[in-house]
């Protein structure tokens, strides 16, 4: 690995490192100046929880991908566990209503749903994920584009040391302006990898989210735990120094973007305290 890219890469892990054991530790950023950054990508893995292997595979991956777990699945806990020990980034991957009326499963937020229960089941959902770090929606093409509900979930993410990610599941969308506008520090996905489980479909979509990086400086993909892109991904990573390209993690992104501020300089958070949450 070539030293200048090398010290990046060490500067974008820096966040990882402290456990999340108090607000302070939560908030650290890597300090580097825009000379030294070079293109850079995040990688989100969607719906973590479900598969044990490949889970386990992206779990034990040397790069720093960010992994958003749903809550309540099966081995959501261990893995979520397990990635922190191998420094990854992690965040609560919140089910929301779609306009498929597909089934949200535990701790999903449902418009159908007044603002008590959208708050209580929230942050029982952000409670049951170890070492949260941010939030994205999972499907959620029906609740990101409701007003009050988003104003709902934003007001108690911005009670904590949290960012959001908004998927971008459909066009019209207002979750991160509504994210923004509560002043909850928040991103935008630019491309997801692997709609089409071909390895030349997520070839072509991660030369795309490199082009996006190239031209913007970075850019944030979103993959999922199925096997031809934890292949993928597995023979790929390595190879992306030679091309000058860096990884980070989601809030490594944000403090790119944002000239290394820091990121939870609004408002009292309150600390993020596990809890034994259960479905309603």
């Amino acid at each position: 690995m070539r030293t200048a890219l090398r010290v990046t890469l060490l500067m974008l892990l820096a966040p990882l490192v402290s456990a999340q054991s108090s607000v302070s530790s939560s908030l650290a950023t890597p300090n580097f100046t825009d000379s030294q950054t070079p293109p850079t990508i995040a990688i989100i893995i969607d719906d973590m929880g479900h598969n044990l292997s490949q889970g386990r595979r992206l779990v034990e991956m040397e790069y720093p991908i960010t992994l958003a777990f749903l809550p309540f699945r099966r081995h959501t806990t261990e893995l979520a566990k397990a990635a922190h020990a191998h420094q990854k980034e992690i965040m609560l991957h919140a089910p929301m209503a779609n306009t498929r009326n597909i089934g949200l499963g535990p701790g999903g937020l449902d418009g159908s749903m007044d603002e008590p229960a959208t708050i209580t089941t929230l942050r029982r959902a952000i409670q049951s994920i170890p070492h949260v770090r941010g939030v994205n929606n999972h499907m959620g093409s029906l609740l990101t584009q409701l007003q009050p509900n988003m104003d709902w979930v934003m007001t108690e993410l911005f009670r904590y040391p949290l960012y959001f990610v908004d998927s971008r599941t459909i066009a019209t969308t207002i979750a991160g302006e509504t994210a923004a506008a509560h002043q909850v520090p928040t991103l935008t996905r630019d491309v997801f990898l692997d709609h089409e489980q071909t390895e030349e479909y997520v070839d072509a979509q991660f030369q795309l989210l490199i082009e996006t990086a190239k031209r913007n400086g970075s850019a944030i993909g979103i993959g999922h735990p199925h096997k031809v892109t934890v292949d993928y991904l597995i023979k790929k990573l390595p190879e992306l120094d030679e091309q000058g390209i860096a990884v980070a993690t989601v809030s490594g992104i944000w403090a790119i973007r944002n000239s290394n501020r820091e990121m939870f300089s609004v408002g009292e958070k309150q600390a993020l305290r596990p809890a034994l949450a259960k479905k309603d």
